[in-house]
C-alpha cells in the first residue's frame, strides 16, 4: 500500500517535471495543488478552532465540576460537543493529510534521482535535492552547504512563524507564553531533524509554510473573526445544562422528649 502510494505521487512529480522542465520546481507545484486541494478543510479547521475558543471557559467550568468524577465528565463533554456541534479533532485532519506525502518524498526524492540519471536539482540553486545539509557538509564543507543550510534554517522558522500568528489571536495571556515557548522549543527541534533530511523535502515543507502564513495573514484572521462572531452569538446567553442528580434526604426521627 506505502509502495503503491509512493509510486503514484513519483509518477505525479515526473508529470510535473515534464511539464515544467525542473524538479525542483516540480515539487514547488506539487506542493501548491496539495495546499489548494485541503484550503476548504483548512478553512472549517479555522473555524474550529474559532469555536473552540468561545467554548473553552464553557469547558473549563465542566472539567472544574467533575474534576473528581472522569466518567461522568466525558459524559458531559460529549454531551456538550453535540449540542454545541463541535468536534475538537476538527482541526487535526488538515495536518493528517499532509504527513503521508511529506514522508513519502523521502523515498519519491530516491526515485527522481535514478530517473533523472544523477541528481535531482533544483536549477543551479539546490544541486542535489536528495541530500541534506549535513552529509553536504561532511563531503563538501560548508561553503557548499550554505544553501541547504538555509533551508534547514528556514524550516525552523516556518515551524515558528504560524504558531506565534495563532498564539497573537488568543487572549489569554498565559495561553501566549506556553505557546511561545512550544514555537521557540518546536523551531530548534525541527532544525536538528532537518539537519539530515534531503533538500527536496525541506523544499516542500518550506513552500507549504509560506502558504500558510500567506493565508494566515490574508485569510485566516477574517474567517477567525467572522466564526467567533457567529460562535458567540449561537453562545451567548445559552446556559451550560448540566445534569445534577439530587438524592433525596430521610426525614430524621424526631427524638422523645
Amino acid at each position: 500500500m506505502w509502495d503503491a502510494f509512493i509510486n503514484l505521487l513519483t509518477q505525479i512529480l515526473t508529470t510535473l517535471y515534464n511539464f515544467c522542465g525542473d524538479w525542483g520546481l516540480a515539487i514547488i507545484i506539487l506542493t501548491l495543488i496539495v495546499r489548494l486541494l485541503i484550503t476548504p478543510l483548512m478553512t472549517r479547521s479555522t473555524r474550529s478552532s474559532a469555536k473552540m475558543q468561545v467554548l473553552q471557559p464553557k469547558m473549563q467550568e465542566l472539567q472544574q465540576r467533575y474534576a473528581d468524577d472522569p466518567e461522568r465528565l466525558q459524559k458531559e463533554m460529549s454531551k456538550f460537543y453535540a449540542e454545541n456541534k463541535f468536534n475538537p479533532l476538527g482541526g487535526c485532519l488538515p495536518i493528517l493529510l499532509q504527513m503521508p506525502i511529506f514522508f513519502a518524498l523521502f523515498g519519491v526524492i530516491r526515485s527522481v534521482g535514478e530517473l533523472s540519471g544523477g541528481r535531482a536539482s533544483f536549477y543551479n540553486i539546490v544541486p542535489d535535492l536528495a541530500v541534506g545539509p549535513g552529509q553536504v557538509i561532511a563531503d563538501h564543507g560548508w561553503q557548499a552547504a550554505a544553501i541547504y543550510i538555509f533551508l534547514d534554517v528556514l524550516f525552523g522558522l516556518l515551524t515558528l512563524v504560524p504558531m506565534l500568528l495563532n498564539t497573537s489571536m488568543s487572549t489569554d495571556p498565559a495561553q501566549q507564553r506556553t505557546s511561545r515557548m512550544m514555537g521557540i522549543f518546536m523551531a530548534v527541534w525541527m532544525v536538528w531533524i532537518g539537519w539530515n533530511l534531503p533538500s527536496g523535502v525541506l523544499l516542500y515543507y518550506n513552500t507549504s509554510a509560506l502558504w500558510q502564513v500567506a493565508q494566515q495573514q490574508l485569510v485566516t484572521k477574517r474567517v477567525m473573526e467572522k466564526a467567533k462572531a457567529e460562535a458567540e452569538a449561537a453562545f451567548e446567553g445559552r446556559p451550560v445544562e448540566i445534569d445534577v442528580v439530587r438524592r433525596d434526604r430521610k426525614k430524621r426521627p424526631h427524638k422523645k422528649g
